[in-house]
Order: C-alpha cells, then structure tokens, then sequence
C-alpha cells in the first residue's frame, strides 16, 4: 500500500545509492543497471534477505511473489519479505526505510531506489473494523502464515537456498487450480472484508474455483463490502477489468451479491431485454459479461470502465414502442458512469475520459454521412482510440458488423498524412480589420471559416479572408 507514495518520494534519487554499506553491494549496483526492472527488483530484495540472515535473522519471501513463482507466471508483482527480525531491528540494520507500519510489524526499507515491505512475523488478534486486527503479537512462520487471506498465497520461499516453505496446502490447491481461505473463511473474510473482493480476483486472473466453504462464505458476508474504502473498492474492480478473464470476475460479483452492493447500476442490467435482431447475445448484462471478454490484455483504464459502463443506461432509458428502444442511453449511461466513478472516488481524468467515450459510443452509426470537417473533428477527438475499441467491442459482442470501424480505420490512414487539426487559416485579428467588431458573430464566423478549411474547400489564408469578404463584408 505504500509503494506508489515511495517511488514518488526516490523517484529522482541515484539508485546506486541506496546501499548498506558492504563494499560488494555496491560494485553490484553498478553492474545490475544494465539488467531489467524486474531483475533489479529481485536482487535488491535478495539483497535485503541477505543482509537479514547474514545478520543472524531468518528472512523470507512472502505471499503472492511466491505464488507467482511457483506458477511460472512472467507477470510478477512486489516482492514481500518477512522476518523474525522486529521492527525496531530492521530499522536500525537498514539506512533508508520508514517505519509507516510499524504498528502492525511493518518496515518500509527503500534500497536501489525501490520501496518493499519487511514484515516481522505475527499473529493477528481479532478486528474492530473489518480491516485491521485490534492488535498484534510477534511470532514465528507458521503462525505467521494461518493469519494471510488465501492458501495460495499463504506461502514462503527462502531464496538463498531455493526452499518453499508450505505451511497451509498451497502447493496442493495451486495443483488443484483452488481459491480456499486459510482456516475459517468467515473469520478470515470478518479480519478484512476486501477479501471477499480479492477471492473473485484471484479466481477469475488464474482461472481457479472457488472453495465451497470459502464461496459460501463470500456469499454470506457480500453484504459488508459496504464497509470497505471507495477508493480500495475502486482498485480491486480495477484490478479484475485489467487482467486476464473481466468477465468472469463479474459474473462471479454478480451472483455472489457483491456487484449489487459496489456497482448495483451494472448488476440492474440481468434481465434487460433487448431486441434479438441486435443483440443475439441475450440480455444487456449478457451483452456486457461478452464485451468484457473482448477487452484483450492490458487494456486502458479508460477502455476498461468504458467498456464495463458502456450501457448502463439502457434499463432506465428502456421503451417498447414498434421494438425494444433505448433512445438517448448514451447520454443518460454518460451521467450514470459519472456518477458510479465519482461514488469510487476514481481519478477525475479518467471519470472525465469514460463519460466522453459513453456519451459518444453510439455516434459511430452516423460516421459514414458525416460532413469531412464533422467527421474530422469528430476523429480528433483525445478519447477517439478507446471510443474506436469500444465500438469494435461493442459490435462484434453484439450483431458483429464491423462496416463502420472499417470505414473509420481506412479515414485514419487516409488522413494520417495530413493534421486532423490544423491550425485555423483566420484569427479574430483578421475579423477586425475587416471592421468586424467582437460578439457572437465573430464565433459564428471562425466556426464556419474553419468548416470550410477542414473540409479543404479553402486552403490558405488568402482564399479564408476572400470568402469574409464575399460573405460578410461586401454583403454587409
């Protein structure tokens, strides 16, 4: 929870300069900046590890890098270490480090310009808050590891001499492709209920089952979820829209109960009909698990909550006229998106670009008899790559025709040579010394001279100031 604020703080620092003064570490430093990031990563919390056990302490890797290494997975993470080392110690055997969670057995030490936790071995004793525990005891690895959240990430890994340590049947649940809890899932779930979040996530990016104790138990306690951050509600559904399998994750949010209470305006859309001619796929939510599934690795932010937002409009825009119609759910799904990522407390950047993608998702239909200085415009607009994706995702989860992202994409490499917003041939300088005084008229002027530029009817500025004078000037 602390690394985005230190990489901030020693963004800007030398990185060969956080040592712990053993002359080896240092030549190593300088050898290492010709590796990786994560090569770096690994070193420098290997030599964190090092510097403990040569200390006299036992140190360890901990929890989802272990995971993550026993998977084979590429995509690894932070690295965790825990220690029998108490907080008082790990500050005083390291320069850089930052006792922000110290009450709770936690040490940021910051080497080679990167933050990790180092965490004493403890034992948590009950909550008061259904987040931290009311308070701590230092213990060993055992017991260390019946407080963590899941068994697969309830492991360690001794990366001196190559040894796991399993206390809690990880190996055997990661083979069985299982999310199980550590002991009582209900207690552990009451310990933090972000877990509940957490379950789906991990469930969904590895494509595991959930446990049957740990999925009822999930379903018993969805409810508490209210009792959770925003801001942390906000980073977990991040998470599940940005890796592998979004739309399991949220149908697993949805028929867990949890969707109802973090986003009750997506989980509203399960029986939503919707015109078969169109939509073949069946409901909106349908419509929505199916656009998830398009979303491809590593999608945007922006292109994530668009595309999981995109309709939410329609069950309050919903008539049955001469068919189902859902007339204006663009704009009304813009405003509801609004609403939804305000509540989360997401960044204002991205609720601003997700409101602009909504609001015009549904213009694409009009693109092949726009005007060219509409259709220009339209094209330079700063969200047109993920309103264009969300189109093809929208489509092709849909009916499938893909004409008008075709006839977009060939625009774009048509006008790829040439500026789709140039710089306007006339200013309102010009406009004055025609005599023409400063008002309204002026924008109407510059908007119309502007058209005619963009759609190459005029191409420099003498033929703009003719057209002026003809139309405005001489008439007048």
């Amino acid at each position: 929870m602390y690394r985005a604020f230190f990489a901030g703080c020693f963004a800007r620092r030398d990185p060969t300069t956080y040592f712990f003064g053993d002359p080896w570490i240092r030549k190593k430093d300088r050898s290492l900046m010709k590796n990786s990031p994560e090569q770096i990563q690994r070193q420098a919390a290997l030599d964190i590890v090092s510097h403990l056990v040569h200390s006299g302490y036992t140190a360890l890797f901990a929890g989802g890098c272990v995971r993550d290494m026993l998977m084979g997975n590429d995509e690894r993470g932070d690295i965790d270490i825990v220690t029998n080392a108490t907080p008082q110690t790990v500050s005083a055997l390291f320069k850089h480090t930052v006792a922000i969670g110290a009450q709770f057995g936690v040490v940021v030490v910051v080497h080679r310009g990167i933050p990790f936790e180092v965490a004493t071995f403890r034992s948590d004793i009950g909550t008061d808050d259904g987040r931290h525990p009311s308070h701590i005891v230092f213990t060993d690895a055992e017991h260390d590891a019946l407080r963590r959240d899941f068994t697969i990430n309830g492991m360690f890994y001794n990366p001196l001499t190559d040894k796991v340590f399993d206390y809690v049947s990880g190996k055997e649940d990661l083979a069985a492709k299982a999310v199980r809890a550590i002991g009582d899932p209900a207690l552990r779930f009451k310990e933090d209920y972000l877990r509940l979040l957490r379950a789906v996530r991990f469930a969904a990016r590895f494509g595991f089952a959930i446990e049957d104790a740990t999925w009822l138990a999930i379903k018993a306690n969805a409810a508490h979820i209210t009792g959770i951050s925003p801001e942390r509600i906000f980073a977990e559904h991040d998470r599940m829209l940005r890796k592998p399998n979004p739309d399991r994750a949220f149908r697993l949010l949805e028929e867990s109960g949890l969707l109802a209470r973090t986003i009750p305006e997506v989980a509203d859309l399960r029986d939503v009909a919707q015109p078969a001619a169109y939509h073949p796929e069946g409901d909106v939510f349908a419509h929505t698990m199916k656009a998830l599934g398009l979303l491809g690795s590593h999608p945007s932010p922006v292109l994530s909550w668009s595309v999981l937002l995109h309709d939410i409009g329609k069950k309050a825009t919903m008539r049955v006229t001469d068919r189902i119609r859902f007339n204006n759910h663009d704009q009304v799904g813009a405003a509801m998106a609004e609403t939804v990522l305000q509540r989360l407390r997401a960044p204002n950047s991205l609720i601003e670009a997700v409101s602009a993608c909504i609001d015009n998702h549904m213009n694409f239909m009009n693109v092949t008899d726009m005007r060219l200085s509409t259709l220009k415009k339209f094209l330079s607009r700063p969200t047109i790559a993920e309103e264009l994706e969300l189109h093809r995702i929208d489509c092709l989860a849909s009916h499938g025709n893909l004409d008008n992202y075709n006839f977009i994409k060939k625009k774009l490499e048509e006008f790829a040579l040439e500026q789709l917003k140039p710089r306007p041939l006339l200013r309102g300088n010009d406009l004055i010394s025609f005599g023409i005084k400063p008002g309204p008229l002026f924008g109407t002027i510059l908007d119309e001279i502007y058209d005619l530029q963009l759609e190459e009817k005029i191409k420099t500025r003498e033929e703009a100031l003719a057209v002026v004078k003809e139309k405005w000037v001489d008439k007048k």
